[in-house]
């Protein structure tokens, strides 16, 4: 029992850290260095980076990339920017894994590292992994995504009810210099042009259309009572009374509810 006990907390540990471990807790956990090269010549550690090893086998999660990722950056590190943006699920991002760290070190084609002292209230844990908190990761998605990226992901943070206490405005507030932040205020303008929010990229991309040809925002999926019954609508327009569906294929490509939508398009018509 004592000659096995340390790979039953190694095993522990892997298992809260999505598969990986990094080579000060190991040595934290009591083993010497003998023991840990030890363990990778039998194949019980895989090396994935320097000091960042797999524990059993080499097949790792898109998580365990993410936390081996953490692991490299040492003390303080936390996923940052796209990668975040990703674990939170408000951006969809297959590039180098960002990682943000209190010292200035250098990148390399796996892991993109950026350097900055973040407060203790722009950094959380989310499935295990240190990550910068959901206002933070929009305030660096700022800084590397095209604004129509960066609104989408405001409004799927939104949308998830990703609340935070700490706001936009407030970071940049703390961080006037920050790349991005121009970027940051033009989209939170448009967004306070706009309620409600996007469910699809088809809406996006209508939003897009709307701004290039300057044409107001409307209520999106907005309520309306209609005969005692509640509908919702794509996109409103209520001062006007206009009205405009988007008929995506993954939606509406039944005949069922192809036919629901055009009754209730006549019954709207009705109501004026």
């Amino acid at each position: 029992m004592q000659t096995h006990a340390p790979d039953w907390e190694i095993a522990g540990l892997a298992e809260r850290q999505h598969g990986v471990v990094g080579r000060e807790q190991l040595l934290g956990l009591g083993l010497g260095r003998e023991a840990i090269a030890g363990r990778i010549a039998k194949g019980h550690l895989h090396r994935l980076h320097p000091g960042v090893y797999a524990v059993g086998h080499r097949v790792v999660s898109r998580e365990g990339r993410w936390m081996a990722a953490v692991l490299v950056g040492g003390d303080g590190a936390v996923l940052s920017h796209r990668s975040a943006a990703a674990l939170w699920g408000i951006a969809t991002f297959s590039g180098a894994i960002e990682i943000t760290t209190p010292r200035d070190t250098r990148s390399h084609e796996v892991i993109r590292r950026h350097c900055a002292s973040l407060s203790p209230d722009e950094l959380t844990v989310f499935d295990g992994i240190p990550v910068t908190s959901v206002p933070r990761t929009l305030f660096d998605y700022a800084g590397v995504s095209s604004i129509d990226r960066l609104e989408a992901a405001i409004r799927e943070a939104e949308y998830r009810r990703l609340w935070d206490r700490l706001s936009l405005p407030a970071l940049l507030a703390r961080h006037p210099g920050h790349r991005g932040n121009a970027k940051l205020r033009l989209c939170l303008d448009r967004l306070g042009r706009t309620a409600g929010f996007t469910r699809s990229d088809l809406e996006e991309r209508f939003l897009v259309f709307l701004d290039r040809f300057k044409l107001p925002r409307p209520h999106l999926n907005a309520r309306l009572q209609m005969q005692g019954v509640w509908v919702e609508v794509d996109c409103l327009w209520r001062s006007e009374r206009v009205i405009v569906e988007l008929d995506g294929r993954a939606a509406h490509e039944t005949y069922a509810a192809f036919e629901v939508d055009r009754g209730r398009d006549r019954r709207l018509q009705a109501e004026g």
